[in-house]
């Protein structure tokens, strides 16, 4: 399988690029390769199908940001599907686009393919959960509630009262749709839409189920529980399959997109997979080395510093980040940034000896600049003798 080019060299804009540059671009590579206008071209079929998974990324903030992260793996199965359980890309406006592009080309009609009484899928449902630092990192299993619609048991379904039944649409005679012909510069174009009667359904109800008043279900209110794996961040989804909004003659149910919205740690930050943090050390261990104890996402560890560790002096701990959502046995590190804690309450024995120390070092440090300069003099040239030149 060929590897998938970068969504921004798809649509060729840079990786700055504001909301309207990404639709101005796509904009003219769905009108150059739709297949509407290439019939029977497979290449521009698949430049059209590239072009438009590129838009679905990029025109969404939280989809964007997960890409310019993790690029394709943030969603493995690419637009529709992929990451943890799959990632939705439906939020995606393709429709005022598409109207622009037939609006152009056929004289403001726009046209729509297939039977709209056809089996359609249900819309999806969207949610949120809060996660702490911990459960996002090591993977959590939450419960959420949701109103769900159900059939309604007193139609079955059917959305018309007990004792009668819908009826085909008279406007479209149960077809979902109404052909209408509009003049353009290229002649006469033949446009399809939705009916406006009956909704594309086919059918219209005169007597309406009065438990669910015609929608042939009712709200009922439903939990689940969500499993998280470990390393999912914060804007990331959860997607469970078929629990969404009913389909629509026969279609499948949506699905339920739960985003993780991750609660900011006291101590530690995260960035990709690993995990950065801050702690102090007293200036003896400093200066003489000893060991501290660094607190990490799997319990506190000891660690060796070495004597002479200046301040802001950052370490690697390896294998102590973020598990992989595509491979949990591959973790990122934890960095620490080790800082020299300066005392602020001191008694007055400890000033004194401070003050002592402080004495001592300077005497060894004039020492050890007397020892320099002695040793410099002695290797000075003597007075009246002519330095060698080369």
């Amino acid at each position: 399988m060929a590897e998938k080019r970068d969504y921004y060299e798809v649509l060729g804009v840079d990786k700055n690029a504001d909301e309207a540059a990404i639709k101005k671009a796509y904009r003219v590579l769905a009108k150059k390769y739709h297949p509407d206008m290439n019939p029977g071209d497979e290449a521009a079929a698949e430049k059209f199908k590239e072009a438009s998974e590129a838009y679905a990324v990029l025109s969404d903030a939280d989809k964007r940001r997960q890409y310019d992260q993790y690029g394709h793996a943030a969603f493995d199965g690419g637009a529709g599907g992929g990451g943890f359980g799959g990632f939705d890309f439906s939020g995606a406006d393709f429709g005022d686009i598409f109207g622009d592009i037939f609006g152009d080309l056929f004289g403001g009609g726009r046209r729509s393919g297939g039977r709209s009484n056809g089996p359609m899928k249900g819309a999806n449902l969207r949610t949120s959960v809060r996660l702490t630092f911990e459960e996002a990192v090591k993977g959590c299993k939450k419960e959420i509630e949701l109103n769900v619609k159900e059939e309604c048991k007193t139609c079955k379904g059917s959305g018309a009262a007990p004792g009668s039944t819908p009826e085909k649409c008279p406007k479209c005679g149960g077809k979902g749709q109404v052909i209408f012909t509009q003049q353009s510069f290229f002649g006469q174009v033949r446009n399809v839409q939705t009916c406006p009667e009956c909704g594309g359904s086919g059918k219209v109800i005169k007597n309406k189920c009065p438990d669910c008043r015609g929608t042939g279900y009712t709200s009922i209110r439903k939990r689940y529980e969500v499993e998280f794996p470990a390393g999912v961040d914060n804007g990331q989804c959860k997607r469970m399959t078929g629990l969404g909004e009913p389909g629509q003659n026969g279609g499948p149910r949506g699905d339920v997109l739960v985003e993780a919205v991750v609660s900011d740690h006291p101590t530690f930050q995260r960035q990709d997979m690993d995990i950065f943090s801050t702690v102090p050390m007293s200036y003896a261990v400093a200066a003489l080395g000893g060991d501290i104890i660094i607190d990490t996402i799997d319990g506190p560890v000891v660690y060796g510093v070495k004597a002479g560790t200046p301040t802001d002096t950052r370490i690697r701990l390896r294998g102590k980040g973020v598990p992989s959502l595509r491979n949990k046995d591959i973790r990122g590190d934890h960095y620490v940034t080790l800082v020299v804690q300066v005392p602020t309450k001191l008694n007055s024995e400890a000033k004194d000896l401070l003050k002592k120390f402080d004495e001592i070092t300077i005497d060894s440090l004039h020492a050890a600049e007397r020892f320099a300069d002695s040793k410099n003099g002695d290797e000075a040239p003597k007075k009246g003798r002519k330095k060698k030149l080369f």
